[in-house]
């Protein structure tokens, strides 16, 4: 199963991509979508919802994994926030994946094994469970950490959509 990892912002959005082979995971890339910082928030957005468009369209996933809202600065800062995952949720499902949001609770406990673990070292196992030769960027490693998180959870989820009738959970 393919996995395409998303930590939305509307500074900085970052991806990636891992393959679930059986028990073993595969890191088949990540990056970030940098939109022009002096654009307005329509055409920032407008970018994000572009570039993982192509990102799909490239590499294929077969499931979307969004980290859910945590923190933010002020109510401005959440809002805006919550306008970037609206729009990572869209990308996904206007591209007819199944799409899931996973707390960075349940992400830190999928790659850690601790629910309250530090970025660094959500970072360092990002980067020992893919095997990659370096510490990805900062929200490039979180996005591999919700690709992860989901990989970890997705039998789990498949099997509690079919409980409920539904695709996503």
């Amino acid at each position: 199963m393919r996995i395409l990892g998303i930590d939305p912002g509307t500074r900085i959005t970052g991806y990636g991509l891992v393959e679930k082979l059986g028990n073993r995971l595969l890191h088949i890339d990540n990056g970030v979508i940098r939109p022009r910082a002096d654009d307005d928030l329509a055409t920032r957005l407008k970018e994000i919802y572009d570039g993982l468009g192509r990102i799909i369209r490239e590499y294929a996933p077969e499931a979307v994994a969004v980290e859910e809202i945590f923190v933010a600065r002020n109510v401005r800062s959440a809002l805006k926030l919550g306008h970037a995952r609206g729009t990572a949720l869209l990308a996904g499902v206007a591209h007819d994946l199944p799409v899931f949001e996973y707390t960075a609770l349940q992400v830190k406990k999928a790659v850690v094994g601790y629910g309250r673990a530090d970025k660094t070292q959500v970072q360092s196992m990002v980067k020992a469970l893919l095997g990659l030769p370096e510490i990805a960027q900062e929200d490039a490693s979180d996005a591999l950490a919700a690709a992860i998180c989901h990989a970890h959870s997705a039998g789990m989820n498949t099997r509690m959509a079919k409980a409920l009738g539904r695709k996503r959970c």
